[in-house]
Order: C-alpha cells, then sequence, then structure tokens
C-alpha cells in the first residue's frame, strides 16, 4: 500500500448504471493516483524484456526508488522475472528475483472474489442490504447499512468516509494491531460522502466491511478464507495474509521505504502491522504471484461465469487515472494499442504495485520500494510501465 492517501473526487454515476451502476502522505491511502495521461511511446517495436529493463532502470536511476521489480507472463504462463536497484539502502544487497512486497490494495481483488464466489453459492445476494449479513452495524453520522448493498461496498458507490483518511501519521500506529470494528467506528464517525448508488469514491472503508460480511457467512475468519478459497486453490505459494502482530516478511524481500519529505532521508518501514489495512490491503505476494492470480481470475478459474461478468461490470473511477474503470474489486483500463487491462494496483507504506493482465493471458506486474515516490511530483511510471509492456 505505497499508493498515497488521496479521497478522489464525487462522481455521478452515469444514467442507465442503476444497481449495478491517512489523511497524510505517511498514512497510505489505498487508492492509485496518477498524475496525466499514460503515455505513447514512439518508435520501432522492441523485445518486451529490453522494455522490461529499461522501464525498471528508468524507476530506479530517475524516479529513485531503491528497486524495482517486474514479472511478465505470456499466453501460455511463461513467466519472466526481471530487477533493478538494491534490496536494502544501507548494505547494497541484490534485489530477489520475484521477491516478497506487501501487496496493499490488490487485497481488494482477493477478497472481492471471496464475496462472489458466496454470491454463486447462494449464501449473498449482490443487491441485498449489508444490514441482512451485518444487523446493525453500519449506522453512522449520515451512514445506514439497510440503504447501502454489497454490489455497493465492492463498486466503491456506497458512499462510506475513508477511515484511512483520518487515521493520521503512519508512525503513531505501525506497530499497533487495528481491529476492524475500531477502524468501522472511525469512519462512521463522520458524514457519508453522498447517497449510496448516486456516486464514486474509493473508500477502504468498503472493503473493511466486505472482510466482515466475509467472516459472517462463511463462520471463519478471513485470512483463512482468503486461502482455501484463493491462495490455496490455485496454488501461490508465496502469498499469504499476515496473522496478528505478524510484522515481518518471510520469505527473501527487498526492503520498503517511507521517503521523508522531498529531499530527505528514506525510512525502513518493511516490519509493520498490517491489521489496519486488512481486508482492503495486508496481503503479502510477489509479481509472479499476482501474475497468477489475475490469469486464474480473468479465466474463470476462480468464478463461474455469471460472477466474473459482474465483477467486470463497471463505472468511471475519477480520481485513480486516465479511462479508469472500477467493477468489483478490479480495476479496467483502456490500452493504447487497443483494449483493456484488468488488475487493481496497491500501496502500503513501503511498497507500490501495479498490475495488468489481458483477455488472452499475457499479464505484467511491477513493484517498486518506496511511497510516495523519493522524487517528487513523478508521474506514476510503473503503471505506465504495463501499457508500454503489454503494447510492445
Amino acid at each position: 500500500m505505497t499508493e498515497r492517501l488521496r479521497r478522489a473526487p464525487r462522481v455521478r454515476v452515469p444514467s442507465g448504471t442503476g444497481r449495478r451502476g491517512i489523511a497524510t502522505v505517511m498514512a497510505a491511502a489505498f487508492a492509485l493516483t496518477v498524475s496525466g495521461a499514460l503515455p505513447t511511446p514512439a518508435g520501432p517495436a522492441r523485445d518486451s524484456g529490453d522494455v522490461v529493463r529499461e522501464g525498471l532502470r528508468r524507476l530506479v536511476q530517475d524516479d529513485r526508488f531503491p528497486a524495482a521489480l517486474a514479472t511478465t507472463t505470456d499466453r501460455d504462463g511463461r513467466a519472466h522475472t526481471y530487477a533493478a536497484g538494491v534490496a536494502d539502502v544501507t548494505t547494497g544487497a541484490k534485489v530477489p528475483a520475484d521477491g516478497q512486497v506487501r501487496a496493499g490494495s490488490n487485497t481488494k481483488a482477493f477478497t472481492a472474489t471471496v464475496v462472489l464466489q458466496l454470491v454463486g453459492e447462494g449464501k449473498v445476494a449482490l443487491d441485498a442490504p449489508i444490514e441482512r449479513y451485518l444487523p446493525k452495524l453500519v449506522r453512522g453520522t449520515t451512514a445506514d447499512g439497510r440503504h447501502i448493498t454489497v454490489r455497493q461496498l465492492l463498486q466503491h458507490t456506497s458512499g462510506l468516509p475513508n477511515y484511512t483518511d483520518y487515521l493520521g501519521d503512519f508512525a503513531a500506529y505501525r506497530h499497533t494491531h487495528l481491529p476492524p470494528r475500531a477502524l468501522l467506528d472511525l469512519a462512521l464517525a463522520h458524514r457519508a460522502l453522498f447517497a449510496p448508488g448516486t456516486g464514486w469514491s474509493y473508500s477502504n472503508t468498503n472493503y473493511l466491511l466486505a472482510g466482515l460480511l466475509v467472516e459472517r457467512v462463511t463462520g471463519r475468519p478471513l485470512a483463512e478464507a482468503l486461502t482455501h478459497r484463493v491462495i490455496d486453490r490455485i496454488g501461490l505459494r508465496h502469498t499469504y495474509v499476515p496473522g496478528p502482530g505478524d510484522e515481518h516478511l518471510r520469505e527473501p524481500h527487498p526492503e520498503g521505504y517511507l521517503p521523508s519529505g522531498t529531499a530527505g532521508p528514506l525510512t525502513d518501514v518493511t516490519e509493520e502491522d498490517p491489521a489496519w489495512a486488512g481486508a482492503a490491503g495486508a496481503l503479502v505476494s510477489t509479481p509472479g504471484d499476482l501474475n497468477r492470480f489475475f490469469r486464474a481470475l480473468l479465466g474463470g478459474a476462480l468464478l463461474r461465469p455469471a460472477q466474473l461478468a459482474e465483477m467486470r461490470r463497471t463505472v468511471p473511477a475519477a480520481g485513480l487515472w486516465p479511462g479508469a474503470r472500477y467493477g468489483l474489486g478490479l480495476i479496467g483500463t483502456p490500452l493504447r494499442c487497443g483494449g483493456v487491462m484488468w488488475g487493481h494496483g496497491g500501496d502500503i507504506p513501503g511498497y507500490r504495485t501495479r498490475t495488468g493482465v489481458t483477455a488472452d493471458g499475457r499479464a505484467v506486474t511491477v513493484a517498486v520500494t518506496a511511497d510516495p515516490a523519493p522524487a517528487p511530483k513523478t508521474p506514476d511510471h510503473a503503471l505506465s510501465l504495463l501499457d508500454t509492456v503489454l503494447c510492445a
């Protein structure tokens, strides 16, 4: 979750969509914020490996990220890993191939997948109010669970305020275990942003509630549901949900850093208790595993066709990046060469990841080890690199 905390502006959902339709930079918002449109490279086509290497070099040398990692996967499932920079700015250690990172808001796609599996099993109704599953839980200053549907949670059209906007200084809660109910109370102490279904605004509170819904319906902890229903099911060997107080990354990884001001030192924030991110962003994974997940998801290995179709039913997502449209835990972005890449992306203190997979199964994940970018006002070149590689 190295995505910068910034609340997306309110946007009216177009007619016809209907029902389908941290306050500081250190508090780490999950909402991806990107400056400017995706670039349109000129010149002849190049080998995709060269394109990736050049992109990672730019992320390290020009944007000053300590490390940049990428995994590309072709139509046949063959994966190639790339890395640039150093894993540790103190020791100069080599970046591990396909190292573990905190995956941030990519977690939302995992959580949404489990909710939609429950929909396919007849245990959850997408357009039922969340009150049916979490009775009397959502009663805020202006929010009411009787008028917010499951779909609106997954698509960020609920109008619920974003709890990460009110967490304050990351250093104050970095090593504190914050349970979902405390975070929900923090959000519900503030006014709703708009009436349910009448706008779009990225809010981690939506996925905090989606995680509680999963626990209520399955009778099991969210981490267990994600592991059994997704991680183990498709063989993600390097992906896990950290348990309470589990602050370390378990496998080889680059260190994650938080810049201090525009020219200050980098603070190593690799170790943290990510309970505050929960169902919205606590997952640990690798670029290779994220490619496997999104390929399996879009390929129909995790959801029935009806639920996958619902997941891909999108609304405009102003405040993310040009052309972005948000489905149910899934973001669709137009490629400059035509078609759409699907994924999500995630930011948490220390790490930023960008993910994209095409209809024919080609996938790219790029991860960098600082957020916000050490070079101030840097465009999101990790995101644009996805487009460049998929169109190479």
